[in-house]
């Protein structure tokens, strides 16, 4: 199948990604969230003494990340809060309709 894709690609003169098969280097979306996690909590916060300290910073960026940061695209409001508003919402138009 794999000959038969890279055959065909090259047919309409398109080239195959140059990623291993799922690599998050193929994803623009997680391309661009490795480069604000590297630039906001790697780069910003070291040197590292050792994998925990890591393992720990890791974690809580991943968690202000996902539950406290202000967005811009959602109004200045946290990713969580704006999920569970959207949840809340649906259960109020299903009841009501």
């Amino acid at each position: 199948m794999s000959i038969r894709y890279t055959d065909r690609l090259a047919d309409i003169g398109a080239s195959a990604s140059v990623g291993s098969v799922a690599y998050s280097y193929d994803n623009a979306m997680a391309e661009a969230l490795n480069g604000t996690f590297k630039a906001e909590l790697i780069a910003m916060q070291g040197p590292w003494t050792g994998f925990d300290q890591v393992e720990r910073a890791i974690f809580q960026w991943v968690t202000w990340y996902n539950e406290e940061r202000l967005h811009s695209a959602l109004d200045y409001v946290p990713p969580a809060e704006y999920e569970r508003d959207f949840w809340r919402n649906q259960e109020h138009t299903q009841q009501s309709a």
